[in-house]
């Protein structure tokens, strides 16, 4: 009897090992994931920056590789050729200059692929070892249907860029709203990675719950809110080469409120399509997101946080001030190359201790009534 108890207690212990082992690797796997995806927004937002993204006119998601010889580069290049961007923009480009933005969206490309496998393959092995817990399991059909999605949308926005279009004349781009939903997606699949990983590699902080923690709670789930905004509002912004039509801050060509602001018809494109209204609302967006956080972070000094928390807070203050600094220094720079891929990364380095923050709050519970 003894001997069957012991060998019960040993298998349980034996179980709880390959639980924690098996939690703690999911955790890994999804941080990856997101460490991932963090470097390909980075690094698409320098190719759109340097205007490669239109540089390979199809695609293949496992048939794509470099030209191996001086003609196969020629012939990818006389593809180049047959599109707006050459015809209008780049009619002097060489060759040598065509390989190197081609290089930079290959790059991009061949992250999001290297993201789909370092994706799928773990996530099979994964859920053949039942090492998924029963909640999990929804959730990561729902990241992959996300990722694939997000390729889709990737392939899509290029294409607007290869119509030919009565509209241009000497800048051709993709549509913003495509890039806007290319990004934004990413910014979801991101922060889905994000919070999943933090629940299964950090353990919960011991805070003594109260009226002001709960407040504080909701503060952060509204500036998390309010980032990932901001961040999708910069997306439009990019798009439009919005950052360029007034290089001025605070003021707007020495008025708060530029007089063409609504200028184009029907009212509500103007938030949309007018350069001027989207630079207008992401300053808004971003002066509401400082405002928040300087809130969040003076109401935080006086409640008993835990030491993780607390660095947190201030971590989300020290980063919301940086950024804030960048998106403004890029604007009366007239949008560097270098400050605007930083300013886009500092976006995405807020919004996650934004996360970070908010997922240290949800283990507390709401007071009885």
């Amino acid at each position: 009897m003894n001997v069957t108890k012991s060998v019960n207690q040993l298998n349980g212990r034996q179980t709880q090992e390959v639980s924690a082992k098996a939690r703690k690797a999911v955790g890994v796997w999804l941080m990856t994931c997101g460490g991932l995806t963090f470097g390909t927004v980075l690094v698409g937002g320098v190719t759109r920056l340097t205007n490669s993204g239109l540089s390979i006119v199809d695609w293949h998601p496992f048939k794509e590789f470099p030209p191996l010889s001086a003609i196969q580069w020629t012939q990818e290049f006389n593809k180049y050729k047959m599109f707006p961007e050459f015809k209008i923009r780049n009619k002097d480009m060489t060759i040598e200059e065509f390989k190197w933005i081609w290089y930079m969206e290959y790059i991009h490309r061949s992250l999001g692929r290297v993201i789909g496998a370092v994706y799928v393959i773990p996530a099979t092995i994964f859920w053949y070892k039942g090492w998924f817990a029963k909640a999990m399991k929804p959730r990561v059909l729902i990241f992959g249907a996300l990722l694939g999605f997000q390729g889709l949308l990737g392939w899509l926005m290029v294409k607007s860029g290869l119509e030919e279009k009565t509209e241009y004349q000497r800048d051709p781009k993709v549509s913003h709203y495509r890039l806007a939903a290319h990004l934004g997606t990413a910014f979801v699949f991101y922060s889905l990675l994000l919070w999943s990983g933090l629940t299964h590699l950090l353990p919960p902080s011991q805070i003594e719950n109260s009226v002001k923690l709960m407040k504080f709670r909701r503060y952060t789930h509204m500036t998390k809110a309010l980032v990932f905004v901001t961040a999708l509002s910069g997306a439009l912004v990019a798009g439009l080469d919005a950052g360029l039509v007034y290089n001025s801050w605070p003021l707007m060509a020495d008025r708060f409120i530029p007089t063409d602001i609504l200028s184009q018809s029907p009212k509500w494109k103007n938030f949309f399509e007018n350069a001027t209204t989207v630079q207008f609302d992401h300053r808004l967006l971003g002066e509401l997101v400082f405002v928040t956080t300087t809130g969040l972070w003076l109401y935080s000094r006086r409640l008993p946080l835990s030491p993780r928390t607390r660095l947190a807070v201030n971590c989300l203050m020290a980063a919301t001030v940086l950024q804030v600094a960048l998106g403004i220094t890029t604007l009366l720079l007239y949008v560097p190359k270098t400050l605007a891929a930083t300013h886009q990364s500092g976006a995405l380095t807020v919004l996650s201790i934004a996360i970070w923050l908010s997922h240290e709050m949800k283990l507390l519970k709401r007071l009885p009534k």
